[in-house]
């Protein structure tokens, strides 16, 4: 690879990570004023980094940018009230059944703290990271899988850099985030964070289209991804299990 390609690899890496980290943010907190703010001014237009290019992903920044611009000016303290009550209704009470979690979407029960939250903390630890507290944000919360990516972009690109995000992209956000944020879009009270979640599942979509033409990582189908993880499950299954050899928490 020439240096020149190299380096405007290395530009679309921090560009998408910056996209993605600011995904994060606006998934794991409230929304203050001071943020509130900087959204008004800095997410006009097409405000991304990566920029979207199919129907439904300008229709889901459409969304996104009429949920912002339906916060009233000036702010006030009933508004700030409300956004924080329907965050937590989202993030933390669940009131709308649309929990930010894999396992509630891949298990058969819609159970948390399933194996899909054991899948992805091995991924995690394949790269010396860990959640802070399991207990208050799971593994496989949509917040830390975001931020997750963003940390596999910090290093230089490589072949093996992109695959392994084309494969996490397959075996866990791309499994439910499109049912997550259809869901969320239709219960929600505010159309921000129902613009939110549909833009963040159209990115990851259209970031996995980008890695398959650009680097030739083909994505596989939905049925192919489900019996991969199937057989995953069941290899697990069989090794056997030795007393203290377990991470502790």
């Amino acid at each position: 690879m020439s240096p020149e390609s190299q380096q405007q690899l290395s530009a679309f890496c921090q560009a998408v990570r910056e996209d993605l980290l600011l995904l994060a943010l606006l998934h794991d907190r409230e929304l203050d004023q001071e943020l509130i703010q900087g959204l008004w001014e800095e997410c006009q237009g097409d405000f991304l980094n990566f920029q979207l290019q199919s129907e439904s992903s300008r229709q889901a920044l459409q969304c996104f940018h009429r949920g912002l611009g339906e916060i009233p000016k000036p702010l006030d303290l009933s508004t700030l009230d409300s956004l924080a009550a329907e965050f937590a209704d989202i993030y933390l009470n669940y009131s709308f059944r649309v929990a930010p979690y894999e396992s509630v979407w891949t298990d058969e029960d819609g159970l948390t703290h399933q194996e899909s939250m054991f899948q992805v903390r091995r991924w995690y630890e394949r790269y010396g990271l860990q959640v802070a507290d399991w207990r208050k944000r799971a593994d496989d919360h949509l917040v830390t899988q975001l931020q997750f990516i963003a940390h596999l972009l910090e290093s230089e690109p490589s072949p093996q850099q992109f695959e392994a995000i084309a494969r996490f992209l397959d075996e866990h956000l791309l499994r439910w985030i499109e049912p997550f944020s259809k869901r969320l879009s239709e219960r929600c009270r505010t159309r921000f964070y129902g613009g939110l979640a549909l833009l963040t599942s159209a990115y990851l979509i259209e970031l996995r289209e980008f890695l398959a033409e650009r680097f030739d990582l083909p994505r596989p189908t939905r049925e192919a991804i489900e019996q991969r993880m199937r057989g995953k499950e069941k290899a697990e299954e069989l090794v056997p299990f030795v007393p203290g050899i377990a991470p502790s928490w």
